[in-house]
């Protein structure tokens, strides 16, 4: 009984601790943002949200909103004391409440997380197909190995002969795969927590974006999904009145991408030696090509906030056609691998069984 209360108050502990996702937190802004803009205050708002909330978990985060807020008047207070929301919009948040335009960065926020719920969806769409398809082919694979191939032994067996070569090969596999099957579940658990490990910690991701990014395409993805992060955020920090240097270091802080990371920090060391930062931009690789060019522009007409915006526009249009673009490969691949592998299996018994067959 003790243990079990130990767990569930670690359980508890860990949902405390749980962020909000990305489309929660874009549904909070919006409703917020259009309580602010129709005029009511945000105790009056978090109050009229309180009442419409049936989640048990929103509401308790709602009211320890609404206790703080009451108590200092200040939302960013309060909404840190909740603990649940991430530090970039925690800050923004603050600078809102300063600049007296905390409608607008709540509204840009929303954006802003939609944007980035859009690109977690494209990603994982991406992963978990192909991940699906190689399971399925597991399991099909173990079924012929271990269930099918011993009765197509028992058959040549029956005949006065036996398997030999690779389909011997095949079935001796399925054998040990049969024997050792303890060991195998084993390590699919241990595939699976590590899954798990790099899906749901920031660790994990790290070292996911590690391996991944020394295949070339998969390095390319990474730099366009960073590039978008940072355009959206860059337009964000811009709109609310910030200053280039103080925006780029608000996206320094929030990047979890290392190799990105260096451009930024190269890209900030130049602006700290005196270099123009939508130069710098381009110099260090954050934009190339037209995009670059529309930095420039945006810079000398004073809208780099708009353009940072379409740049991240299109890079997550980019995005989402490279990814479609990869499940359209892979799905008539992974479903022709399949194919050939299993009627590679079956052809690796029939055709010595048909040779058997017409010598009777």
């Amino acid at each position: 009984n003790q243990l079990c209360c130990e767990i569930l108050l670690l359980g508890e502990a860990f949902m405390e601790q749980r962020k909000l996702s990305g489309m929660e937190l874009a549904s909070f802004c919006g409703q917020l943002a259009l309580i602010l803009r129709s005029g009511i205050s945000a105790v009056e708002g978090i109050v009229t949200m309180l009442e419409d909330t049936v989640s048990a978990t929103e509401k308790e985060i709602l009211e320890k909103i609404l206790k703080k807020l009451e108590e200092t008047g200040n939302l960013s207070m309060a909404l840190s004391d909740a603990g649940v929301f991430p530090a970039y919009m925690l800050h923004m948040v603050e600078i809102g409440e300063e600049a007296g335009a905390l409608d607008e960065v709540m509204h840009s926020l929303e954006i802003h997380y939609e944007r980035e719920e859009s690109i977690k969806r494209t990603v994982r769409n991406a992963i978990t197909y192909p991940l699906i398809m190689a399971g399925m082919m597991i399991i099909v694979i173990a079924v012929l190995l271990i269930r099918v191939m011993p009765v197509f032994n028992q058959v040549f067996v029956q005949l006065g002969t036996e398997l030999t070569g690779f389909s011997r090969t095949l079935m001796d596999i399925g054998t040990a795969i049969s024997r050792y099957a303890l060991v195998f579940v084993v390590l699919l658990v241990v595939i699976a927590v590590f899954a798990v490990y790099m899906a749901k910690f920031s660790s994990g991701r790290n070292l996911f974006r590690k391996l991944a990014g020394r295949f070339g395409p998969a390095r390319r993805l990474y730099d366009e999904i960073a590039a978008c992060r940072f355009a959206a955020g860059m337009a964000l920090t811009l709109r609310t009145g910030l200053n280039p240097y103080r925006s780029m270091e608000l996206m320094v802080s929030m990047n979890e991408d290392p190799v990105f990371r260096k451009k930024l920090d190269k890209c900030m060391q130049q602006i700290t030696d005196g270099a123009e930062y939508t130069k710098a931009l381009a110099e260090v690789g954050i934009f190339t090509g037209v995009y670059a060019r529309m930095v420039l522009v945006g810079s000398k007409t004073g809208t780099v906030d708009q353009v940072m915006s379409q740049i991240a526009d299109l890079y997550q249009e980019d995005v989402d056609t490279r990814m479609n673009n990869l499940i359209a490969v892979l799905e008539p691949t992974l479903v022709i691998s399949l194919s050939l592998i299993v009627g590679g299996i079956l052809l690796s018994v029939m055709f010595p069984l048909m040779g058997i067959m017409s010598g009777i």
